[in-house]
């Protein structure tokens, strides 16, 4: 079947879109911030909810993504996402080789992680059922200490011009668990403001702009639906076992794979167009 895109460096069926979706997931998510969310949640509420919840909003993620990369090639050559998602991936791996080669050998990063997640949650938590208030450090503002005119004040500042904002969306959240409920409704919330922006996400758009779009968002979701799944059935207990610092590794040499096959593929597909360049130039119109 022909294409007819010189610059296509694989066909669009390919399943090597879905393989590396999957596999950038599983090395990003593993011991992260949304796994370690999923895993916390999963020891006070029911696993079930907690899932559906992680999950629900990873999947809206990485739809969320998949568009925006399958987006880019309309704004910009393919070629040159190609050379983008190439240039991402190297810079990802070479930050996440000198977070590994800095990191201790045993789990202490995690637990350092667990305990900031578990903090997050309990503000989060307390901001649910009106007993407090989140604080810039990201602790726990009790209501008697908002209500005496405290430490409150002096965290109150940042937040005055989004006030408003956060009225309409402690209103939807509150809405939304009328009908989801509240453990469902703090896990999709929690899971979605950590994924957003994160190295995963990111990525997501670079391979959805440099692939078929339905198989990286399969793959993804796959992913996604592993980690969050070994989250809650066992998650702290995989957190204390797994080493953070050969799981960064080893996503370090995945992302430093992944930029040299972008790099090679961006070079073939130029390459291609300027042979084709070439020709248009020496063949002269009839």
């Amino acid at each position: 079947m022909s294409t007819g895109n010189a610059t296509t460096p694989a066909p669009e069926g390919s399943t090597d879109a879905f393989v590396q979706a999957f596999a950038m997931i599983i090395f990003s998510e593993i011991g992260d911030k949304t796994f370690l969310i999923a895993a916390i949640l999963a020891m006070r509420h029911p696993r079930l909810v907690v899932f559906a919840g992680a999950f629900g909003s990873l999947v809206v993620m990485s739809i969320l993504s998949a568009a925006m990369g399958h987006l880019l090639p309309t704004l910009i050559p393919k070629r040159w996402t190609q050379f983008a998602a190439a240039l991402l991936f190297l810079v990802f791996g070479v930050k996440m080789f000198l977070e590994g080669k800095d990191m201790p050998a045993g789990n202490d990063k995690v637990r350092e992680e667990m305990r900031e997640t578990e903090e997050e949650i309990a503000a989060d938590a307390a901001e649910m059922d009106g007993t407090g208030r989140r604080a810039v450090d990201g602790g726990v503002i009790p209501l008697e200490e908002i209500e005496e005119g405290g430490r409150a004040h002096a965290n109150e500042t940042p937040r005055v011009a989004a006030s408003s904002l956060r009225g309409a969306l402690d209103g939807t959240r509150n809405l939304c668990s009328l009908f989801l409920g509240p453990v469902f409704v703090q896990g999709f919330v929690l899971t979605f403001l950590g994924e957003w922006g994160d190295r995963s996400q990111i990525a997501t758009i670079a391979l959805a702009a440099a692939h078929n779009v339905y198989l990286v968002t399969l793959g993804t979701i796959v992913g996604h639906s592993c980690c969050t799944a070994l989250a809650v059935i066992g998650g702290r207990y995989v957190s204390t076992k797994i080493s953070t610092k050969h799981v960064t590794l080893g996503g370090a040499a995945l992302f430093f794979v992944f930029g040299l096959i972008y790099l090679y593929a961006a070079a073939s597909a130029s390459s291609e167009v300027d042979i084709q360049d070439h020709l248009q130039d020496h063949i002269p119109v009839r």
